[in-house]
């Protein structure tokens, strides 16, 4: 059986999906209890689970082999590394007292490095966590999500202006979170041997590529605009996310400007995944239209 954490976020339903679509048996872990009968009516089985709740999650990781794990961010955390460590700590106990014999882990790109990364040292901590484990374990590391993009809809529909925190003509690997479930449900059923996937988009991007793209799918002109360096704790705070998840968040955006993110492509497999930036937005905009 699939075992899959956060199955009710982004990537995780999607992966529930791909591997329901090919008849195979599956546990959705969510922490929603609320959202049980929406993933039951799909047929898989649920759990409901706490990641800082150990007991729980032995319980849902019961029956489980192959186990797809993630470290969630939810940008309210008081101190997000140290709550990662718990979490992680907690999915290795978990395994331990479990039928588990394989475990596919959500990276990212930039997960290599050991310091000075904020949000990405999450990754880091990941693909360390089960080292003294003897099964195989599997990480994939994607690029920046276009979906990150979405977030500022309301103020491109509004006002024709594309806020970024990164220099607009700065160019990164991006990708769609459709392509990396994909991705990763096909890694669930297909590799047991240990390994590190880094999984890119089409071309790198810059803000003023992703605005162009709003230009044509919106039909309306659309200019990307950088937020200040001043201006981006304030910025934070205002969205909502607490003093630490500010000062991890910036550090991670301090790491992408700097350009430290693209693929390590040194003992990891690199592979470029198809769709494109505008044909996703087209599709993120039909779907929501039809909620």
């Amino acid at each position: 059986m699939y075992v899959i954490l956060g199955a009710s976020g982004q990537v995780g339903s999607a992966i529930v999906d791909h591997l329901l679509a090919k008849k195979l048996a599956v546990k959705a872990i969510i922490h929603n209890p609320e959202k049980t009968s929406e993933i039951k009516k799909k047929g898989a089985g649920v759990a409901v689970a706490d990641a800082m709740d150990l007991n729980s999650l032995i319980d849902a990781f019961q029956g489980g082999d192959t186990l797809f794990v993630l470290t969630p961010e939810t940008g309210k955390n008081k101190d997000v590394l140290g709550e990662t460590k718990t979490i992680l700590e907690n999915y290795h106990k978990a395994i331990q007292q479990s039928s588990i014999k394989k475990v596919v882990g959500l990276s990212s790109i930039g997960a290599q490095y050991d310091k000075g990364t904020g949000n990405l040292l999450m990754s880091h901590m990941l693909e360390h966590a089960f080292e003294d484990l003897d099964i195989p374990q599997v990480f994939v590391r994607p690029a920046y999500y276009y979906s990150n993009w979405l977030a500022q809809l309301p103020e491109v529909k509004k006002s024709g202006t594309l806020p970024t925190f990164y220099p607009t003509d700065l160019t990164i690997p991006m990708i769609s979170p459709m392509d990396v479930a994909t991705f990763i449900g096909d890694v669930l059923v297909k590799d047991d041997e240990s390994k590190i996937y880094e999984i890119v988009g089409p071309e790198k991007l810059s803000s003023d590529d992703i605005a162009k793209a709003f230009s044509v799918v919106l039909k309306k002109d659309v200019k990307a605009k950088q937020i200040p360096r001043e201006n981006w704790d304030v910025t934070l705070q205002n969205i909502g996310f607490s003093p630490d998840a500010r000062k991890n968040f910036i550090e991670m955006t301090e790491t992408v400007v700097n350009g430290d993110t693209d693929p390590e492509n040194n003992g990891t497999t690199l592979v470029e995944l198809k769709t494109g930036i505008s044909e996703y937005i087209e599709n993120a905009l039909r779907d929501k239209e039809h909620k």
